[in-house]
């Protein structure tokens, strides 16, 4: 149970990360690479808070094993 709450807990944050990074990039304030499909684009603003709120959520159901 201990490594699933760990593993779980890693995968939680990593979206987290992602899902930061997606909006961030989404709405232009982190353009890199230039060359990147997802800057100023809106759509990767709402899917990057969209994963980044799964992986909150998934982080207080680890927490709460």
């Amino acid at each position: 149970m201990k490594s699933l709450k760990f593993v779980l807990s890693i995968f939680a944050a990593l979206l987290i990360v992602a899902g930061l990074v997606w909006a961030a990039q989404g709405s232009g304030y982190f353009p890199y690479p230039a060359s990147s499909f997802m800057i100023d684009e809106t759509n990767w603003v709402y899917r990057g808070a969209m994963t980044a709120m799964v992986g909150a959520v998934l982080l207080f159901l680890a927490r709460r094993l």
